[in-house]
């Protein structure tokens, strides 16, 4: 398996500008073919799965992953591909949707803390704490709350440092954190949003909301650009992933997630009663 060096070029540099239109939707440099590709995932993908269970007898360290894109990103396909051979039992996967009256009475990060992974776990968030820096961001005339609204310029950096904290501290308590940007161009949003209107099987994915979050692509891509350098840190990176291509897509991001577990590299305790190997079942 590469290294975790071996994606350096994806890894967003903390402070470093972001200009996602100079980075490629499509990019494939140094994969191999298709159908050499897709093998090499079916192999990163079980190696995951050793890998989460040595995590889970450990018991003594997590890892959260964070999925962040545009609709149609494909979070939810990397999802069931990428996790497709880790044991359901050691892995947690959260959506947050639009934050309940309950969660609007607490600071914005209060509802993820909870779902942090316990130790042994992998955690996956399907959107995340990010979203207040993003869709919040885009319609904060809307969504900040009214004594924030005049002052909303001064939200954002105040809440990439909150969110930098927050992530040391998990850090500190032995969670692990990566963050993958799925990006995609407009014009796949677009192939990929007509592609579930022609299938009634998708027709549950469309929604009014995406006609016009899609008249918003230039903001959110701002937003992006101005988030990913301001939160990327050694504790816990970003990486903009390729996503015009799924099979592309999951080659990487299956392959940095192994990378990471191996450089944590987990291990199981040790049998203390060494005759519990070698005794007979009656």
């Amino acid at each position: 398996m590469p290294k975790l060096k071996s994606f350096d070029d994806l890894r967003v540099a903390p402070g470093r500008n972001v200009t996602l239109r100079k980075f490629s939707t499509q990019k494939a440099d140094g994969l191999p073919d298709r159908e050499e590709a897709d093998a090499a995932t079916e192999k990163a993908v079980a190696r995951l799965g050793e890998l989460q269970d040595k995590l889970y007898a450990e018991g003594r360290r997590s890892m959260l992953v964070v999925l962040q894109g545009m609709d149609a990103s494909g979070k939810d396909g990397a999802v069931r591909r990428v996790f497709d051979a880790v044991n359901p039992t050691g892995v947690q996967v959260t959506s947050f949707k639009s934050p309940t009256s309950e969660e609007l009475k607490h600071d914005f990060l209060w509802r993820v803390h909870a779902k942090v992974p316990a130790r042994g776990y992998i955690g996956v968030f399907n959107r995340s704490h990010y979203e207040d820096v993003l869709i919040v961001r885009v319609h904060a005339d809307q969504l900040l709350p009214p004594e924030l609204r005049k002052h909303a310029k001064e939200q954002w950096p105040r809440r990439y440092r909150l969110i930098n904290g927050f992530e040391a501290a998990i850090a500190d308590a032995g969670t692990r954190t990566v963050k993958f940007f799925l990006h995609i161009s407009k014009e796949e949003q677009r192939e990929r949003f007509i592609a579930r209107q022609k299938d009634p099987a998708k027709h549950w994915k469309l929604a009014a909301g995406d006609l016009v979050e899609r008249t918003f692509w230039d903001d959110y891509q701002e937003a992006y650009e101005k988030m990913l350098p301001e939160t990327s840190t050694d504790l816990a990176p970003w990486y903009i992933i390729p996503a015009d291509r799924k099979w592309a897509r999951n080659y990487y991001l299956s392959h940095i997630l192994v990378a990471m577990l191996e450089e944590m590299n987990p291990k199981p305790p040790e049998l203390l009663d060494k005759s519990l190997a070698h005794r007979r079942f009656k």
